[in-house]
């Protein structure tokens, strides 16, 4: 099955950069599948009346799995590419959201990185075009900076 990039791109146009989503999402998810194992551990170590607190890290783990799925949804339901005619923006599976914004009407790219963010190589994305103000705003996309500079052209 191609992916909805594949399928919109007009005769002539080419793929320049697929983007995608940062493996930062999944962090959620591990952190609470961690804190449910660790839980577990020390309640078998050093609790007597084991029957409701092993319910605990048990649910806390479930969320962790929940959070995981999530969040490899999210990234499986989104799609980011830059063409040499347009930057293509999709979001969704049933319901789907799509923007898309020509090239020429690009007016500048703004790169929004925290500390961790430089360091893991993460950020939000924001496509500004003119006349139509702010594209819409990516957030966690691995390499922020390589979209931005296949955007601009740099």
């Amino acid at each position: 099955m191609a992916s909805y990039v594949e399928r919109v791109l007009q005769p002539g146009e080419q793929v320049r950069r697929i983007a995608h989503l940062h493996w930062i999402i999944y962090l959620p998810g591990i952190v609470t599948i961690v804190i449910a194992a660790i839980l577990f551990v020390l309640i078998d170590s050093f609790v007597r009346e084991k029957t409701f607190w092993q319910i605990v890290p048990v649910a806390l783990a479930g969320i962790g799995i929940l959070q995981f799925l999530w969040s490899w949804l999210v990234q499986w339901m989104t799609e980011i590419a830059v063409t040499n005619r347009r930057v293509i923006y999709k979001f969704g599976f049933i319901f789907r959201n799509t923007k898309e914004m020509q090239m020429d009407k690009v007016e500048s790219v703004e790169v929004d990185q925290s500390i961790f963010g430089r360091i893991l190589n993460y950020g939000n994305v924001s496509v500004l075009g003119t006349g139509q103000g702010q594209f819409t705003r990516i957030k966690t996309i691995a390499a922020p900076l390589d979209l931005r500079n296949q955007i601009t052209g740099v």
